[in-house]
């Protein structure tokens, strides 16, 4: 067993559950390091708790010397639980979270020493902004950038460490953050959601988008995953040939979770429980080795927060049980890959979820105008949705036959699709008696009893309405949940403006009643947005054909998909709802371009290095076994050497032929490299990357994958898939 290949095998032979311990209930400890409201009022003064609250419920400013309160009463609570140091925890535009610690320690004059945090430090902090990605806003040497804080995110305790959820901003106050724009589009979806809610319920005065995220993850042992220079460095596998047995059988779907599995889930979740995260659901995914975990819904803000959190956790917690954590959306070939689905919806503060039908009339017509001012949302700004979405990780995914493709549609099933057509029968102004009572009775009074029994999944749906909520099914497992959700509210909140302004119009200028005005303005929302629902298989060229001719967009790359965040559109929508600027948004752009180029960089040359480091002189050293045994033979029997060594002579030849063919993929490739790295346009460097230097990645694979088929399996020196997806 002469490879690292082998002896990461044997260890793995030698892995056992790691014991853990759990609670008797977890109720009991459920949000115990969190500085929630049961921890403020045990800490805070009774003007600090309300300032906080207020600040929470309605926005209000903290004032200065309230922060100071608040902060001693935060510090003590932390010091309470262990806590050592203080950190302001923010979600720079890297994909990951980011943390800067400080100690409670400060030394006095008189050579004492005391803990100390004062409302400066919780407020607002000045950590080195100069190697966060910025997208041009400002120079390199221009170093500051500014963390504040979230109050409406609770601060938590991790290990010894008071983590303050932050917004991140640079000097001249862009956002350099994916928090800051979703706080925004939050404000936007509350104000303009509580004014269309009033229509129906003058006691409405919040809506809260809500946001449950279901997490899928591949779990792989640590030393199969360090024995693989791909998965180590790019998270995925870039070669490997496929399993003889891999998902066809489908018996790893909700099967028994392998005991080690279950003992990292079991302490994973403990750890969940403590800092507030409502995880609820977990269980075997389609793929082997693959699983999800999923919380009870939240509102968006926290819930974003949650999983940032959570997927930090899951690696640290992963590798005190041996395990690697793979969040990609396609780490292994032939086999399912990861999303993150994003189940949304809207809540009042009088605890009604707008997008779950009711047993009245009224109130389902309240369901039905956020419902189609919904659809008519996706469908006005399919593309942007789309861009929300975009990541190289999340390009393998999409249309790859276990995912939604690249085109945005929405699913809502052959029932409330009659509804609708109902509904755009209605006559254009004042309704009938009949026509109001046929409505209210027949068609909207019986939508509860329709989707109790009839509302239907579609696995292929990107956007799929799921019973009282909107299921975004296309979301990448690596994905920030900001970033969707901060689009996804966004388009809705603008939708509902111009929703409200029609009817008003309709209300004062037709003299319309105010049922008669609604009605009247969704049928025309529900002709504008009939190119957007889609009820079929969501694979295959039959669709892409069909939603061509419906004038959808299918960006089944990232650089094509992202040109839509700068458009014109694009750039009148944040803009008019002060969640971005366009030098926000170019500076976003620009790095995710960037993002995309460098990650099909680095698997390049990680691809290359592979290749010829490891591959190539594993072939060749076969290949001299085969040469000798070749020779031998002719020793032995001379001239009718070639009759026994027929298949010897093959083999040689066609490693050589794959050989050849890998270094003239890798050399091609380095060369459409160097030229792409010549390019300083952002925009024509992220295409050279995906146009030029990612389409020989498939040709290297293919030839590396063959000769993994050839090669003797005693000296072939990466692990195989059979072992990485089987090992348990």
């Amino acid at each position: 067993m002469p490879t690292l290949r082998f002896y990461a095998i044997k260890e793995t032979f030698n892995r056992v559950p790691v014991p853990v311990t759990e609670p008797e209930r977890r109720s009991e400890i459920f949000g115990k390091n969190v500085f929630n409201k049961s921890a403020m009022r045990q800490y805070l003064t009774k003007d600090s708790y309300k300032s906080v609250m207020d600040a929470i419920e309605n926005g209000t400013k903290i004032e200065r010397h309230i922060a100071d309160h608040i902060s001693t009463g935060m510090k003590e609570w932390a010091i309470a639980k262990g806590g050592t140091h203080y950190t302001h925890w923010f979600q720079p535009l890297t994909g990951a979270t980011a943390e800067k610690h400080d100690a409670f320690f400060e030394t006095m004059e008189d050579g004492h020493a005391i803990e100390k945090f004062g409302g400066g430090q919780l407020v607002q902090q000045e950590p080195d902004a100069s190697s966060f990605p910025n997208g041009g806003i400002r120079n390199t040497f221009e170093a500051r950038g500014y963390t504040a804080w979230d109050p409406t995110s609770p601060a938590f305790i991790y290990g010894t460490t008071l983590c303050i959820p932050t917004v991140f901003v640079s000097y001249t106050g862009e956002a350099l953050d994916y928090k800051t724009p979703l706080l925004r589009a939050l404000q936007s979806i509350d104000s303009a959601a509580t004014d269309v809610a009033k229509y129906f319920d003058k006691n409405v005065t919040k809506v809260s988008a809500t946001l449950g995220w279901e997490q899928e993850y591949f779990l792989v042992d640590s030393a199969l995953a360090a024995s693989r220079p791909d998965i180590s460095l790019a998270g995925r596998t870039l070669l490997g040939h496929s399993s003889a047995k891999g998902q066809q059988l489908d018996d790893h779907y909700f099967g028994s979770i392998p005991d080690r599995v279950l003992n990292f889930i079991r302490h994973l979740e403990t750890e969940c429980m403590l800092l507030g995260i409502p995880v609820k659901t977990r269980h075997n995914e389609v793929a082997p080795n693959q699983f999800e975990l999923a919380p009870i819904f939240e509102e968006t803000n926290l819930a974003v927060d949650h999983n940032s959190l959570l997927m930090d956790l899951m690696n640290k917690i992963a590798s005190k049980h041996n395990f690697k954590v793979l969040f990609h959306e396609k780490p292994f070939a032939n086999v399912n890959g990861s999303g993150k689905h994003n189940n949304w919806s809207l809540a009042t503060n009088t605890g009604v979820n707008l997008l779950g039908p009711s047993t009245t009339p009224t109130k389902n017509l309240q369901f039905l105008t956020f419902f189609i001012n919904t659809l008519k949302a996706v469908n006005d700004h399919e593309e942007l949705i789309r861009a929300s979405i975009a990541s190289a990780g999340n390009d393998h995914r999409l249309g790859a036959n276990e995912a939604p493709p690249a085109i945005i549609s929405a699913f809502i099933g052959s029932q409330l699709t009659e509804v609708l057509d109902e509904l755009e029968k209605v006559t254009n102004g004042k309704l009938s008696p009949q026509e109001k009572t046929d409505l209210k009775l027949n068609v909207v009074g019986k939508i509860p009893e329709i989707l109790l029994d009839n509302t239907d999944r579609n696995r292929t749906s990107p956007f799929a309405f799921t019973g009282n909520k909107f299921e975004f099914r296309a979301v990448g497992s690596t994905a920030n949940c900001a970033n969707p959700m901060t689009v996804l509210n966004a388009i809705v909140a603008r939708q509902l403006i111009d929703f409200k302004v029609k009817v008003d119009a309709l209300i004062k200028d037709k003299k319309m009643k105010k049922d008669d005005a609604i009605f009247n303005v969704l049928r025309e929302y529900i002709k504008d947005s009939k190119r957007i629902r889609f009820e079929g298989d969501g694979y295959g060229e039959a669709w892409e054909i069909e939603a061509k001719k419906r004038g959808l967009s299918n960006h089944k790359t990232t650089p094509e998909a992202l040109k839509a965040k700068i458009s014109k559109k694009a750039i009148s929508l944040f803009e008019g709802l002060g969640i971005m600027s366009k030098v926000e948004l170019e500076a976003r752009y620009e790095i995710e371009m960037e993002d995309y180029a460098m990650r099909i960089q680095i698997e390049g040359r990680i691809l290359g290095d592979i290749a010829r480091n490891h591959i190539i002189p594993t072939a060749i050293r076969y290949q001299n076994i085969l040469i000798e045994n070749v020779q031998g033979l002719k020793n032995i029997y001379g001239t009718d050497f070639k009759k026994f060594s027929v298949e010897q002579m093959h083999l040689i030849e066609q490693i050589s032929g794959h050989i050849a063919e890998i270094n003239k993929g890798i050399t091609d490739m380095i060369e459409a490299r160097r030229n792409a790295n010549k390019i300083e346009d952002v925009t024509k460097r992220a295409f050279a990357y995906g146009d030029d230097v990612k389409s020989y990645f498939q040709v290297i694979r293919y030839h590396c994958d063959k000769l993994e088929l050839l090669v003797d399996d005693e000296i072939w020196p990466l692990t195989k898939y059979r072992e990485l997806l089987f090992t348990k």
